[in-house]
């Protein structure tokens, strides 16, 4: 190797670089938020009958004004952005109309941005409600 001291000085000059790189992109992914703050808006006659009941939810740790924020978490942590995810677009949903409860979801759910909506209109919406009644979203239906 001593045949070769610039080329020897370069590689490890390239792999300091290298290595600097991939701790620099370890420490700004280790900042990134990833974790959970919510707000939780819930209209029981809908949203312009009805005074709204708000809650806040923010994981690990576990705490806001929900009523259950562990278990939210926790199955929050389980199901991740999925259970947020809006109906897809074409799908085909009975049309059986299930109360006229209204829930609104904002805040951050993993690190992403959410803004979901979610009603009783038809079954498409109801099964989604359903993911996450009762434990994030209170129980809805037709009185």
């Amino acid at each position: 190797m001593a045949a070769y001291p610039g080329r020897m000085r370069a590689l490890v000059l390239l792999a300091t670089v290298f290595m600097t790189a991939v701790v620099a992109v370890a420490a700004s992914g280790a900042g990134t938020s990833t974790q959970t703050d919510l707000r939780i808006t819930f209209w029981d006659e809908g949203q312009r009958a009805s005074d709204p009941v708000v809650w806040t939810l923010r994981c690990d740790p576990a705490r806001g004004t929900h009523p259950r924020t562990g278990l939210a978490c926790r199955r929050l942590e389980a199901g991740g952005w999925k259970l947020v995810a809006p109906v897809a677009p074409g799908a085909i949903c009975t049309e059986i109309y299930g109360g006229p409860q209204v829930a609104r979801v904002v805040g951050s759910l993993e690190g992403r941005k959410v803004w979901a909506t979610f009603t009783r209109t038809n079954g498409c919406h109801i099964s989604r409600w359903d993911r996450l009644s009762p434990w994030l979203l209170p129980n809805g239906g037709v009185r």
